[in-house]
């Protein structure tokens, strides 16, 4: 498993990141974890990224994705209590292996997403909630967000009630809003003409 990148004090206390795979995208008619923008595909370019914020990182993926994960990844697969609910589905397995640990979820979605905005993250995350947020649409960026792990029962509760909104979860909380100095980073790739568009102001094509 990769664990080379890993920094002894990473910024992100007692936390393991969750790269959020998500599903096939209709509109964009791929699984978007697949794209590449820098060379490999999304879903392990995030997980490096993340490599020296935490103390370990997840691929959270479903069953299929699963048979794909490269062997140099950690990946947990989506508890089949737990399928077709969305991206709580990746939280709750997690919680359900590492009920004490926090974890900082970030999808696959966000090609502009850099590390100093993550550093910058880590010192909001004290013992409630933070996420990233769009203050253009006043919401908050659910997929790039940290949750402790205090919010777990939480998160059953919501699951038990059939409530599988994690914006709602974060509004419970009233959750630490960070707005990011580059807006881009918060600009989440759903279409293929919007790849197009990404890979070429990526790579200055």
């Amino acid at each position: 498993m990769k664990e080379t990148a890993q920094q002894k004090n990473t910024c992100f206390q007692n936390t393991y990141g969750l790269v959020l795979c998500g599903g096939n995208s209709n509109r964009m008619g791929a699984d978007k974890s697949m794209l590449q923008y820098y060379n490999k595909p999304q879903r392990y370019h995030v997980y490096d990224m993340l490599l020296p914020f935490c103390e370990k990182v997840f691929i959270a993926c479903n069953s299929e994705q699963a048979k794909s994960i490269d062997a140099d990844y950690n990946f947990i697969e989506d508890a089949p209590t737990y399928n077709n609910i969305g991206p709580m589905a990746a939280l709750l397995s997690a919680f359900t292996l590492h009920p004490q640990k926090n974890l900082l979820l970030i999808g696959c979605d966000y090609p502009f997403l850099k590390a100093d905005e993550l550093e910058r993250l880590s010192l909001l995350c004290k013992d409630i909630p933070a996420s990233f947020y769009n203050n253009k649409a006043v919401i908050y960026e659910s997929m790039l967000a940290w949750y402790p792990y205090s919010c777990f029962d939480e998160l059953k509760h919501m699951f038990e009630a059939k409530q599988f909104s994690l914006q709602q979860l974060l509004r419970k909380y009233d959750a630490i809003k960070y707005v990011p100095t580059d807006a881009n980073c918060i600009k989440s790739v759903d279409t293929t003409e919007a790849f197009n568009e990404a890979y070429k102001l990526i790579n200055a094509v």
